[in-house]
């Protein structure tokens, strides 16, 4: 069957909660496939249920930079993460289970699919680059060849577009729609798990392959509950109070 209809999600972030929510969301739009760009756990206190829920219900799966630094790989290392996120990764090292740690080392930072390249990062770097400048943009389309490029890792919704040699587009709120018949996209759905961009609902993304159109969503989510399991873990409790604004 052809893949018409994708939802795409992005930084999960072991918050269960937001994920529960999202999928939800997701599950009434009936999508052909659901495709995650990395992340799937760091800075959030239920690793292991994100994982097993994404290896379950994704079609396609990137790593992240958070699952590369507890998987111990080459090139991403500890040193490598400010004050707060390395020691979620140290807890996360200590609690991730066998089976979460084997999903995650099956995966790749970037893949492609039919009309689109998909990259955690950028495509000029897919663990850890962030695609917040024009100029990061630019190179990431391209770079990737794609008509449509699919990024996360930064936690912050954009829709830009390069056409005729200009970049144009920005954030993409809740609502925001991409008509992609027209030029080279660049999309980051936003994360899941730990918005950056001031909305502190939980995001994704819904493609429309045929009718070359995408979707951005919000969705609410247990907040308080996130943050109750991050404090009772022993996670940095400015962990849980950045939920609160979305940053």
């Amino acid at each position: 069957m052809r893949t018409v209809r994708v939802a795409v999600i992005s930084d999960i972030h072991a918050n269960f909660h937001a994920l529960e929510a999202v999928l939800a969301a997701v599950d009434r739009e009936r999508p052909d496939e659901l495709w995650c760009l990395g992340d799937l756990v760091g800075y959030g206190p239920r690793p292991n249920e994100c994982t097993a829920t994404v290896a379950e219900r994704a079609d396609l799966c990137l790593v992240g930079n958070h699952d590369l630094v507890v998987l111990s790989t080459d090139g991403v290392g500890i040193e490598d993460f400010n004050e707060e996120a390395a020691a979620a990764a140290r807890w996360t090292q200590a609690t991730l289970s066998a089976e979460a740690r084997a999903f995650l080392e099956t995966l790749e930072p970037s893949a492609e699919r039919a009309g689109a390249a998909l990259f955690h990062a950028s495509a000029r770097d897919p663990v850890w680059e962030y695609v917040l400048s024009a100029e990061s943009a630019i190179a990431s389309i391209e770079l990737s060849g794609a008509p449509l490029v699919l990024v996360g890792h930064s936690h912050v919704a954009l829709a830009l577009v390069l056409d005729e040699g200009r970049l144009t587009g920005g954030l993409a709120p809740d609502g925001a729609d991409a008509d992609l018949a027209e030029g080279r996209w660049l999309l980051n759905p936003g994360s899941v798990g730990q918005p950056r961009d001031g909305d502190r609902r939980a995001a994704w993304l819904l493609l429309d392959f045929d009718g070359l159109h995408a979707d951005f969503r919000r969705v609410e989510y247990a907040v308080a509950s996130t943050q109750q399991e991050i404090v009772a873990a022993g996670l940095p409790s400015a962990l849980a109070e950045r939920l609160d604004v979305g940053v």
